[in-house]
C-alpha cells in the first residue's frame, strides 16, 4: 500500500507566557456598540453628509435588498426560461386552486377564501421574496392553526365570544374577520422580526422539533378531514385534548356515514396515491408530473353535477362561489388581544417551514436567500392578504415541488399561478360549485403522506441520538394532545432543556498519549498508549459556566482524589505533630485529633515553618498518623473545547486550582482560547498561588515540560520501538526544543 506521509517539527517548548514573549501580537481594536450605530446611521454636519451612506452604490444595494426581484429580472434569460415558467405557472396554479379550496376547510372557512390566499400573498412575495422556487399560499399546518383560533372565537355550537364588530354579521363573516385579523397580526410580527434582523430565531427550531411538530399536525389534519370523508356533521373543536373529543364525536355517529362520500373519497385517495407513486418513480422520464389531483377533481365535479350528488345522495358540496374579490377590511383590534398568543407561534411556524423549503431549493439551484428579507416578504404578504380577507400564507412542500419540478426558474411562475387563480375567481369559479367536499378532504389526506411518514425517523433517532429522539416524541405527543400552539412551546422547552443537559453534564474523559506520537486520545479507546506515572490529563469538552462548574469539580475528584479532604487531613496531621514535638512524645502510637473547630485554618496551605524537617506525605508518618496518599504530581486540564467561562466558573475554577496546588499537585492548563486568557487577566484571576505560567500552548508542550521536571527512570516504561530514557535524552539534547517524529 501507499507509505504514510511523515513530518518532523523542531521548535521550542512553549508556555503561553514564553510564546507571548517571543511572538509579538497585533493589537486589535474591538468595535463598540457606538461604532456599529455610527456605521449604520448617517451623521450630518452643517447639512452636509459626512459618510458615504448616501452614495449611489448604497442606494442601489438598498433597493436590491428590499426588492430582490430586480436582481433576478436583470439576468432573466427570456428564450430559455419563459416557456418553462409558463408551464410551471399553469401547473402550479391549478394545484393552488385545488389546495386553496381544500385548506380553507382546515381553517374552518368557506372554500373560496382559499383562492384569495393563493392570489394576494403571491403577488406581494413576487416583489419582496428572495426564493425563486417556492409557491406561496396556504399551508395545511398553518391553516389548521388558524382554524383552531377561528373555532375558539366562533364555535360551531353555541354563541361566539363577545367581540365588538361581530354585530350583524353571519357566522361565516365572523369567522372570516377572525381569520383575517389573526393573519394581519401574524404578518405584523413577521414584518417586525424582519426589520429587527432577527431571522436567526428560526435556528432554535431544530429539524427534529419541526419533524415531530409537523407529524402531529398531520395527525390533526387527518382527524379534521374525517368528517368530510365520512359525510358527518362534527363541530370544530380547539384546545387541549380537542383531537380526542373530535374522534369521540365522529365514532358516536359513525353509523350515519354517507356511503357516497366515503366511496368517492376512497376512490380519489387510491387513484391519487398510485399516480403520485408513479410520478415519483418515473420523474426522470416524465416531462412534467401528472396533475392527478386536478384531473380527479375535474372528473369528480362532472360526475357530481351529472348525477346530482347534492340532492340525490345528500352530499355536502362546495356550493356557490362568489364572482370577483371582496372589498378590503380593517383588522379588529379586540381580536388582536384575543389571539396574540396564537399568532406568534403561527408567525414562527409559517416562516420556519417556508425558509427551510426555500433553503433546499436555493442550495440546489445555487443562489442566496436572506432570512430577514424572507420575514419581511411574508410579513408584508400576510398583511396585504389579510386586508383582502385571505388567511395565513406560507408555502406547501407539495405545491413548491410542482413549481420546481415542472421547470419553474423564477417567481414569474408564481405570478402566472396567481393569474390562473384569478381567472378561476373572476370567471370560471361556478364550475367548481358541484365539487363534493369529501373530494377536497381526500386530496388533503393523500397529501399528508410525506408528513406522516416522518414517524420512521423515531427508530433511527433512538439508535443514534436519544435526546433528539426525546425531543421528537415529546413535541409530537404534546402537539397532538395539547394543541399545536402549546405543543410547539413544550417542544421548544424540551429542546432547550436537552441543550442545557448536554452542556451541564458533558462526557469528560481522561486522555493518554498514543505511543510514539504527540497525539492524545481517551485512554479507554486505544490499546497502545503511554501514561507517565503521576500524570493525569483531564479533558473538558464544553463551556464552563455556573450550571456545570460543580459537575466538573466532582469529575476532577473522580479522576484522582479529593484535594480539600487531603489538605485538611495534612493540616490536622501537622497540628498533631506540633503538639507531639512540644511534649517530646513523637514516638509510640497516638490517636489523631478530630478537632475541626477551625475549618478555615485547615483549608489554608500547609505551614512547615516551625518544623525541623519537611514532611514527606507519601512516606510512613510517625506515631501512626494516617494521611491519604497522593499519587498524582501533575494534572493537565485540556481546555481546547472550552469556548467560554462565566464569573461563577472563574471563581469555582480558581478554588479548585488552589486546592490542588496546596496539596503539591502541579496544574497545567493547555490549548486555552485567547479570549478566555484575556478574560482571566482582566478579572484578576492570577495571584501568588495561581500563576499564568501554568498555561501552555499545547498538550504535548505541557507533557514535555512535566517530563523534564519529573524524569521517569523506570526500566519498564516504554515507548513504541524504544524506551523512555532515550526519549528524555533527545529532549535534553535539543535544549528544550519540541520534537515530533511520526
Amino acid at each position: 500500500g501507499q507509505p504514510f506521509l511523515q513530518y518532523v517539527v523542531a521548535r521550542p517548548l512553549y508556555s503561553e507566557d514564553a510564546f507571548a514573549d517571543e511572538h509579538e501580537k497585533i493589537h486589535r481594536h474591538h468595535k463598540t456598540l457606538r461604532h456599529h450605530v455610527k456605521q449604520y446611521f448617517t451623521l450630518t454636519k452643517n447639512g452636509v453628509c459626512v459618510n458615504c451612506s448616501c452614495d449611489l452604490k448604497r442606494a442601489k444595494n438598498a433597493a436590491l435588498s428590499l426588492l430582490p426581484f430586480i436582481g433576478w429580472m436583470r439576468i432573466y434569460q427570456l428564450k430559455e426560461w419563459l416557456l418553462s415558467d409558463i408551464v410551471s405557472g399553469v401547473s402550479t396554479g391549478l394545484v393552488a386552486v385545488l389546495q386553496g379550496l381544500a385548506y380553507s376547510l382546515l381553517a374552518s372557512l368557506p372554500p373560496w377564501y382559499g383562492l384569495f390566499t393563493a392570489f394576494f400573498p403571491v403577488i406581494i412575495y413576487f416583489f419582496l421574496g428572495t426564493s425563486r422556487h417556492i409557491s406561496v399560499g396556504a399551508f395545511p399546518v398553518l391553516s389548521l392553526m388558524v382554524g383552531a383560533v377561528v373555532t375558539r372565537l366562533v364555535p360551531d355550537e353555541g354563541p361566539p365570544i363577545n367581540i365588538t364588530g361581530f354585530e350583524g354579521l353571519t357566522s361565516d363573516e365572523q369567522r372570516v374577520m377572525v381569520a383575517a385579523s389573526v393573519t394581519f397580526l401574524m404578518g405584523i410580527m413577521q414584518l417586525a422580526m424582519g426589520l429587527l434582523q432577527v431571522g436567526f430565531i428560526v435556528m432554535y427550531l431544530s429539524d427534529t422539533l419541526v419533524s415531530g411538530f409537523t407529524t402531529a399536525a398531520a395527525i390533526h389534519i387527518l382527524v379534521s378531514q374525517l368528517k368530510f370523508v365520512l359525510g358527518l356533521v362534527v363541530p370544530g373543536l380547539s384546545g387541549p385534548l380537542s383531537i380526542i373529543y373530535t374522534l369521540e364525536k365522529i365514532f358516536v355517529q359513525i353509523e350515519k356515514t354517507n356511503v357516497c362520500d366515503l366511496v368517492t373519497s376512497i376512490l380519489i385517495m387510491v387513484v391519487v396515491f398510485i399516480v403520485k407513486e408513479i410520478n415519483d418513480r418515473y420523474k426522470a422520464k416524465l416531462p412534467v408530473p401528472i396533475p392527478i389531483e386536478v384531473i380527479m377533481t375535474v372528473i369528480a365535479c362532472g360526475v357530481s353535477y351529472a348525477f346530482n350528488f347534492r340532492v340525490i345522495y345528500k352530499v355536502d358540496v362546495v356550493g356557490r362561489i362568489p364572482v370577483g374579490y371582496e372589498s378590503p377590511m380593517a383588522p379588529n383590534m379586540q381580536i388582536f388581544g384575543e389571539t396574540a398568543v396564537e399568532a406568534f407561534p403561527m408567525a414562527i411556524v409559517g416562516f420556519a417551514v417556508a425558509f427551510s423549503v426555500a433553503k433546499v431549493y436555493s442550495v440546489k439551484h445555487d443562489y442566496i436567500i436572506d432570512g430577514n428579507q424572507e420575514l419581511i416578504a411574508f410579513g408584508a404578504s400576510n398583511i396585504v392578504g389579510a386586508a383582502f380577507k385571505s388567511f395565513a400564507a406560507s408555502t406547501a412542500l407539495s405545491r413548491s415541488a410542482v413549481q420546481e419540478s415542472t421547470g419553474g426558474k423564477t417567481q414569474i411562475a408564481g405570478l402566472l399561478s396567481a393569474l390562473i387563480v384569478m381567472v378561476v375567481t373572476l370567471a370560471i369559479g361556478f364550475l367548481l360549485e358541484p365539487l363534493p367536499k369529501s373530494v377536497l378532504g381526500a386530496v388533503v389526506i393523500v397529501n399528508l403522506k410525506g408528513m406522516l411518514m416522518q414517524i420512521r425517523e423515531v427508530p433511527y433517532l433512538w439508535r443514534r441520538d436519544r435526546p433528539d429522539c426525546v425531543v421528537w416524541v415529546v413535541t409530537c405527543l404534546a402537539s397532538i394532545l395539547l394543541g399545536l400552539d402549546l405543543g410547539l412551546a413544550v417542544g421548544l422547552g424540551i429542546e432547550l432543556l436537552t441543550v442545557v443537559f448536554r452542556a451541564q453534564f458533558p462526557r469528560c474523559s481522561v486522555l493518554a498519549n498514543i505511543t510514539g506520537t504527540d497525539i492524545y486520545k481517551d485512554r479507554k479507546d486505544y490499546m497502545s498508549i503511554y501514561e507517565p506515572e503521576g500524570v493525569k490529563i483531564f479533558r473538558i469538552p464544553s463551556p464552563i459556566f455556573f450550571a456545570n462548574i460543580d459537575f466538573f469539580r466532582g469529575k476532577l475528584v473522580e479522576v484522582g482524589f479529593n484535594p480539600l479532604r487531603v489538605l485538611r487531613k495534612r493540616n490536622k496531621a501537622l497540628r498533631t505533630i506540633r503538639k507531639l514535638l512540644k511534649k517530646g512524645e513523637l514516638s509510640g502510637p497516638i490517636e489523631e485529633s478530630e478537632d475541626e473547630s477551625n475549618m478555615e485554618e485547615l483549608d489554608q496551605p500547609s505551614d512547615f515553618k516551625d518544623l525541623p524537617v519537611q514532611v514527606n506525605w507519601n512516606s510512613e508518618l510517625p506515631a501512626n498518623i494516617q494521611v491519604p496518599r497522593v499519587d498524582v504530581h501533575s494534572l493537565i486540564l485540556d481546555f481546547s473545547a472550552v469556548s467560554f467561562l462565566d464569573i461563577s466558573a472563574l471563581k469555582g475554577l480558581k478554588a479548585a486550582l488552589k486546592e490542588l496546588i496546596r496539596v503539591e499537585v502541579e496544574v497545567y492548563i493547555v490549548a486555552c482560547d485567547e479570549y478566555i486568557l484575556e478574560k482571566l487577566h482582566s478579572c484578576k484571576f492570577f495571584d501568588d498561588e495561581v500563576k499564568s505560567s501554568m498555561f501552555f500552548l499545547t498538550l504535548h508542550d505541557a507533557m514535555l515540560h512535566i517530563l523534564e521536571k519529573h524524569p521517569v527512570n523506570s526500566e519498564k516504561t516504554k515507548i513504541l520501538n524504544g524506551n523512555f530514557e532515550d526519549f528524555e535524552r533527545n529532549i535534553r539534547k535539543c535544549h528544550s526544543y519540541h520534537v515530533f517524529i511520526f
